[in-house]
C-alpha cells in the first residue's frame, strides 16, 4: 500500500529538521560518553571488592559475546530471507536491500545500546558500594543512576541516528525501510531479553533455594557458589536485555508514526479536507514524531543531571521522581513550542495544538502506570503486606495472594490502556487515519523521556550488584550497609516501575502495528469478521502463542535451576570447609551451567514468534491473520502484567519480611515467602518481559508479509511455505524440551 504513497521532494525545512534530528542523536551519543567519563573517574582502592566485581564482569562480557555468536547465523539467514522476499515485491533493487540492510543495523543497535549499558553498569556496581563506603549518600545515588542513564543516551543516540540516516539516504521512500529498522531491534530484544532473563533467574532460584532455605545463610553469602552467576544475571537480564527491549520500543513505536503519517494520504476524508495541502501536510506528520524524539534527547538529559538527594531526605525515589517530573514537564513543553512553530493547519493558518494531546497522554499513562505498578508492588503498600502475612500459614497460601494481586492487576492495567487510546481517538473524530495516528504518538509520548527510564531501569541492577558486591567483600560498616540496603530497596521498585512502562508501550506499539497491518492486508473495507471460522481460528491460535512462549521461558529456567542447586548442593557436600570459611566455592562451574543452559533456549522463541504469523498467514489468509494479531495482542498483555505484577510483590513480600516483619530472616515465614519469590522469579525476569517484544516481532512479520499474503500465488509455492513453517515450529517445541530434566538424570 505504501508504493501507492507519493510524497512531495524533501525541501531545506525537511533537511534542516533530519540535520537537527542527527545533532540531537549526536548529543546523546556525547552526552552519554561525559557519563561514562564522570562514573570511571572514581577510583577503587579496595582490592576484594575489585577481585569480587572484576568476575561479575568477565562472567557478563562472556555470556554476551556468546549470545551474539549464537543468534547471528539466524540474524544473517533472516537478512538474506527478508532481501529475496521484497525483491518480488518491489522492481527497484535499493528498497529490498536497504530493508535487509536496515533490518541489520536494528540488530547491532539494538544489541550495541545493550551492551554497552551493561558495559558500564559492571564498572559503576563496585564504585557505587567504594563511594558509600568513602563518601556520602548522595555521592552514591548519583554514580549510581548517572551510569544507569548510560544506557538510555545511547538508546536515544543509536535510535535517532539509524532511523536518520535511514531518512536520508532514502528520503521519501524512507517510510518503505524503516519496518526492517524495527524488525531487526525487535529481534535483537526477543534474543536478549529471553537469554538474559534464563540466564538471571536461574542462578537466582538456584541461589536462593540452597542458600537462603536449605543452608540459612545471607543472599550475598560469598560460601554460596552461585553469587557470581546472580550477580551477573543481574546484568545480563535486566541491563542488557531491558536496555535491548526498550530501545525496541522506541524504534516500533516511531516506526509505526512514520508508516501512519503517510498512509493519511489514503484516506479520502484526509485528503477532502487538506486538498491540495494533503502532501506537504502529511510530510510534516511524518517528521513530527523525528522532532518528538530529538525533544526527548535534551529533556531526558536535564532531568539526569538534576537527579540528586539531600543527606536528610534518606529516600533516593524522591529525587528519581524530581527528576522524572521535571523531564515530562520539558516535554510537553516542547511539543507545544514545536506545534506552534513547525505543525500549522494548512486551511486555518494556525497551530494545531490537538497534536499536543495524544503525547501528553502519553506521558500520563506513564504517571498512571508507574503509580499502578507502585501500588501493587511495593513493599510498603496494602498487596504486598497482605502476601507477608499469608505467609505465615505456609507456602502455598503465599503463592495464592500473590496470584490473586497479579490477576486483579492485570485488570486495572488494560483499563487505563484502553482509556488512552479511547482518548486518543476522541482527539480527531473526523478522520480514521488521524486517530490511528494519534494513538501511535501516545506511544511516542510514553516514550519520550527513554533516557531517563532506562536510568531508573539500570540504576536497579547497579546498587544490587553493589549491595552484593559490599556484602561479598567482607566489609564491616554498617552506615554504608544501610546506604547500599535502602538504595538496593528502590532500585527494585524503579525496576518494576520500567517493567511496566515496557509493558504498556508494547500495547501501545502494537495497536499502532496493527492499523499499519490493516492498510498493508487491504483489510480496511473488509474488516477482519470473527464470525467467520478461520478469523476465529487465528484469534485462537494467537492467543495461544504468548502462552505457549511463556512455558518455553518459564520451563527453561526450572531446568537451569535445577542445574544450578544440585551443583551448588555437590560443592557444600563435596566441600564442608566451605560453610566454616576454610575452603572457597567454585564460582565458574554455576557461571558456565547457567551460561549454557540459556544459549540452548534462545533459538526456540525466535522460531515461534516468526514462524507462528507466517503459518496462519499463508494457511488462512490476510484475515485470520488479522484475528490472530488481535489474540497475540490480547493475552500477550494481560499474561505480561500478570506475571511482572505477581512476581514483583512476591519479591517485595520477602523483602518486606527480610526487614523484620513477621520475625524477619530465619523464620518460616521468610522460607515461605523465599518459596514464593523463588516462583515469581522466572514470572517478573524472564517469562512476563519477554512478551513484549515477542508481541512486536509478531506484528512486524505480519506487516512484513502481508503484501506477500494477499497475491494470488501458486497453490505449490504456498503449501510450501506452510511446510516450512510446520517444521520450524515443531523443531522449536522440540528444542524447548532439549535436556529435560528426567533426561538429565537417566
Amino acid at each position: 500500500m505504501e508504493g501507492k504513497i507519493v510524497l512531495p521532494q524533501f525541501g531545506s525545512l525537511e533537511w534542516g529538521i533530519l540535520f537537527f534530528v542527527l545533532a540531537s542523536s549526536i548529543v546523546a551519543l556525547i552526552y552519554g560518553i561525559f557519563l561514562v567519563r564522570y562514573v570511571l573517574r572514581t577510583n577503587v582502592d579496595d582490592k576484594k571488592m575489585l577481585e569480587v566485581s572484576l568476575a561479575i564482569e568477565e562472567g557478563a562480557m562472556a555470556y554476551l559475546r556468546r549470545q551474539f555468536n549464537t543468534m547471528i547465523w539466524f540474524i544473517i539467514a533472516l537478512m538474506v530471507i527478508l532481501f529475496f522476499v521484497y525483491k518480488s515485491v518491489y522492481t527497484d533493487i535499493r528498497l529490498p536491500l536497504g530493508i535487509s540492510i536496515a533490518f541489520l543495523m536494528g540488530v547491532f543497535a539494538s544489541y550495541g545500546a545493550g551492551f554497552v549499558g551493561m558495559w558500564l553498569s559492571v564498572k559503576a556496581n563496585v564504585r557505587t558500594a567504594y563511594t558509600a563506603l568513602t563518601k556520602s549518600f548522595s555521592d552514591s545515588l548519583k554514580i549510581s543512576f548517572r551510569a544507569g542513564a548510560v544506557s538510555g543516551m545511547f538508546t536515544l543516540g543509536f535510535g535517532l541516528l539509524g532511523a536518520t540516516i535511514i531518512f536520508m539516504a532514502f528520503r521519501e521512500e524512507a517510510m518503505k525501510v524503516l519496518v526492517g529498522f524495527g524488525f531487526g531491534a525487535a529481534l535483537a530484544a526477543l534474543f536478549m531479553r529471553v537469554g538474559g532473563g534464563i540466564y538471571t533467574k536461574a542462578a537466582d532460584v538456584g541461589a536462593d533455594l540452597v542458600g537462603k532455605v536449605e543452608k540459612g545463610i545471607p543472599e550475598d553469602d560469598p560460601r554460596n557458589a552461585a553469587t557470581i552467576a546472580d550477580n551477573v544475571g543481574d546484568n545480563v537480564g535486566d541491563c542488557a536485555g531491558m536496555t535491548a527491549d526498550v530501545f525496541e520500543s522506541y524504534e516500533v513505536t516511531l516506526v509505526a508514526a512514520i508508516i501512519l503519517a503517510a498512509a493519511t494520504l489514503l484516506d479520502p476524508s484526509f485528503t477532502q479536507k487538506y486538498g491540495q495541502n494533503s502532501e506537504m501536510f502529511a510530510l510534516k506528520l511524518i517528521m513530527f514524531p523525528l522532532i518528538l524524539r530529538a525533544i526527548g534527547v535534551f529533556s531526558s538529559m536535564i532531568g539526569i543531571w538534576s537527579v540528586r538527594m539531600k543527606e536528610e531526605e534518606q529516600d533516593p525515589m524522591r529525587g528519581i521522581t524530581r527528576g522524572y517530573i521535571l523531564s515530562a514537564i520539558l516535554s510537553i513543553i516542547g511539543f507545544a513550542i514545536v506545534i506552534y512553530l513547525y505543525l500549522v493547519d494548512p486551511i486555518t493558518n494556525a497551530p494545531d495544538f490537538r497534536f499536543l494531546i495524544p503525547p501528553s497522554i502519553g506521558i500520563l499513562l506513564a504517571v498512571v502506570t508507574m503509580w499502578l505498578t507502585d501500588y501493587f508492588t511495593h513493599p510498603d503498600k496494602k498487596p504486598a503486606t497482605e502476601v507477608s502475612y499469608s505467609s505465615k500459614t505456609g507456602p502455598a497460601t503465599v503463592i495464592l495472594t500473590g496470584m490473586g494481586v497479579g490477576l486483579e492487576s492485570t485488570v486495572w492495567a488494560i483499563v487505563v490502556i484502553a482509556g488512552t487510546i479511547g482518548g486518543a481517538l476522541l482527539v480527531f473524530p473526523e478522520s480514521l487515519s488521524l486517530a490511528a495516528y494519534s494513538i501511535a504518538l501516545t506511544g511516542l509520548g510514553l516514550l519520550t523521556t527513554t533516557g531517563y527510564i532506562l536510568a531508573m531501569d539500570t540504576y536497579g541492577p547497579i546498587t544490587d550488584n553493589a549491595h552484593g558486591i559490599f556484602e561479598m567483600s567482607g566489609v564491616k560498616d554498617q552506615k554504608a550497609s544501610r546506604v547500599l540496603d535502602r538504595m538496593d530497596a528502590i532500585g527494585n521498585t524503579t525496576k518494576a516501575l520500567t517493567k511496566g512502562l515496557a509493558i504498556a508501550t508494547a500495547v501501545i506499539a502494537a495497536i499502532s502495528l496493527f492499523r499499519s497491518f490493516i492498510d498493508e492486508a487491504e483489510l480496511f473495507l473488509k474488516g477482519i469478521q470473527i464470525n467467520l471460522p478461520d478469523v476465529f481460528i487465528g484469534i485462537l491460535i494467537g492467543g495461544a502463542v504468548p502462552f505457549l512462549f511463556s512455558s518455553f521461558a518459564i520451563k527453561a529456567v526450572g531446568r537451569a535451576a535445577f542445574l544450578v542447586v544440585e551443583e551448588v548442593r555437590r560443592q557444600f557436600r563435596e566441600k564442608p570447609g566451605i560453610m566454616e570459611w576454610k575452603e572457597k566455592p567454585d564460582y565458574g562451574k554455576t557461571v558456565d551451567i547457567v551460561t549454557a543452559a540459556a544459549q540452548k533456549e534462545l533459538i526456540g522463541p525466535g522460531i515461534l514468534a516468526i514462524f507462528s504469523p507466517i503459518l496462519v498467514g499463508f494457511l488462512l489468509g490476510a484475515q485470520a491473520l488479522g484475528g490472530f494479531l488481535a489474540g497475540a495482542i490480547l493475552t500477550g498483555q494481560l499474561l505480561a502484567v500478570f506475571m511482572a505484577n505477581a512476581g514483583g510483590v512476591w519479591d517485595n513480600a520477602k523483602k518486606k519480611i527480610e526487614d523484620g516483619f513477621l520475625g524477619g530472616k530465619g523464620t518460616d515465614s521468610h522460607k515461605a515467602a523465599v518459596v514464593g519469590d523463588t516462583v515469581g522469579d522466572p514470572f517478573k525476569d524472564t517469562a512476563g518481559p519477554s512478551l513484549n517484544p515477542l508481541i512486536k516481532v509478531i506484528n512486524l512479520v505480519s506487516l512484513l508479509i502481508a503484501p506477500i499474503v494477499i497475491l494470488e500465488l501458486p497453490v505449490l509455492l504456498k503449501l510450501s511455505i506452510v511446510i516450512v513453517s510446520l517444521v520450524a515450529l515443531t523443531i522449536a517445541v522440540a528444542l524447548s524440551k532439549r535436556g529435560a530434566i528426567t533426561e538429565e538424570n537417566k
